[in-house]
């Protein structure tokens, strides 16, 4: 049987870091090792990175950390120099690239590859990320390339279908390919043990609870969810807000919080928490919500569907391909705080509702996007484009 190829991943910032990309950097690396690949991460440093050189994470992936002390433009840099050094005196541990991020790394490190006869692969984490790079001279240049060199890249969703091809890229060079979750980890949460965390972190038993995991950062659209809930609150005083996760806009939400809610008990913001106590906030919530203006394919919204909770989520087509309206959860405008706060107040008043809804939920994700599954699409993708590298090279 033939040994699995090596593969090198590329992106700029990696666990600790947040953010659903590192997330599907990390479950990917630590499945292919699994299955025999040698893998090998290249990403930047800086807070929370650890000051090292070379790492092993705490799932056992190795990590060159090729950026430690330089900020801004001068790291972009530095990165992509030592990424175009690292794919070349790294050329015999791996068979193929995986760029996971854009960025000044990719331009060098894509004409590096291809000099190296190393086929490569490249995954747009978002909406608007095309149209993004095709207004700077530095995305038209790295679109150029990829369109140039066919380079198979994934996407996320049909959103992103119609921005690739409006970029002019032909569809047999696109490949969706979702984000995984952990199914094992992300699994159902008894009575009990929701109980016991809401009484340990001091959350009411008869409170309505509404979570949000992830970054708090402006494009998330946590502002209007906020009012949705003291929309809410008016019909039934026991809705709360938990919102699990840190960022650049914790500092605003915070205070809006105080203007919402001067007695101070309807939003809790924990702060940053361990990826493993994830589950434990999800199952002891009464519904998720993710009511952001555009996503990519959401990790957090994953979890929470393999948690088996409803989901209030925005009508955006990230969203959509996931959660059926009135089937796994509800969906809404993003920007309308009344129409969430209407289908938060629905799924509050229903306790049956819930269940069937959240089942639904974690069904839909173990069929579908369970870390196996996805890892296997990626295996196959892989060995499509090693396939065609190879006959070219003949």
């Amino acid at each position: 049987m033939p040994k699995p190829p090596g593969i090198l991943i590329v992106c700029d910032s990696y666990p600790p870091r947040l953010g659903g990309s590192e997330i599907e950097a990390q479950r990917i690396a630590v499945a292919l090792i699994a299955r025999g690949h040698h893998v090998r991460v290249l990403c930047s440093g800086g807070p929370p990175m650890p000051r090292a050189h070379h790492w092993i994470d705490p799932l056992g992936v190795p990590v060159s950390i090729l950026t430690n002390r330089s900020r801004g433009r001068a790291k972009d840099v530095t990165f992509a120099l030592e990424v175009g050094w690292n794919l070349w005196r790294r050329r015999d541990e791996y068979d193929l690239v995986y760029f996971l991020m854009q960025g000044l790394h990719l331009a060098v490190g894509l004409p590096v590859s291809r000099a190296l006869r190393k086929p490569s692969v490249m995954k747009i984490s978002g909406d608007g990320i095309f149209s993004t790079m095709s207004g700077t001279t530095l995305g038209r240049f790295e679109l150029g390339l990829l369109r140039k060199w066919q380079i198979p890249i994934m996407i996320l969703n049909d959103s992103m279908v119609r921005e690739a091809r409006a970029s002019d890229f032909p569809p047999e060079q696109l490949t969706w390919m979702p984000n995984p979750v952990e199914i094992d980890a992300f699994c159902p949460v008894s009575r009990q043990a929701s109980a016991a965390w809401r009484n340990q972190h001091g959350i009411p038993a008869d409170a309505r609870v509404v979570i949000y995991t992830g970054r708090l950062s402006p494009e998330k659209g946590i502002r209007e969810l906020m009012s949705a809930v003291a929309e809410a609150a008016r019909s039934n005083s026991a809705a709360m807000l938990v919102l699990v996760g840190d960022g650049p806009q914790r500092g605003e939400l915070e205070a809006l919080a105080r203007q919402l809610d001067p007695h101070g008990s309807r939003y809790l913001f924990t702060g940053r928490v361990p990826l493993a106590e994830i589950p434990n906030w999800l199952g002891a919530a009464d519904a998720f919500a993710l009511t952001s203006p555009n996503e990519g394919f959401s990790c957090s919204l994953v979890e929470a569907m393999a948690v088996g909770i409803p989901c209030v989520v925005s009508d955006i087509d990230a969203n959509l391909q996931l959660v059926q309206n009135q089937v796994h959860g509800l969906t809404v405008p993003w920007d309308q705080p009344g129409a969430i706060a209407a289908a938060l107040l629905r799924l509050f008043a229903d306790d049956s509702l819930r269940r069937l809804m959240g089942s639904a939920a974690r069904t839909r994700v173990v069929q579908n996007y369970s870390t196996d599954k996805v890892v296997t699409r990626y295996q196959a993708l892989f060995d499509r484009a090693l396939s065609v590298s190879a006959k070219l090279r003949t």
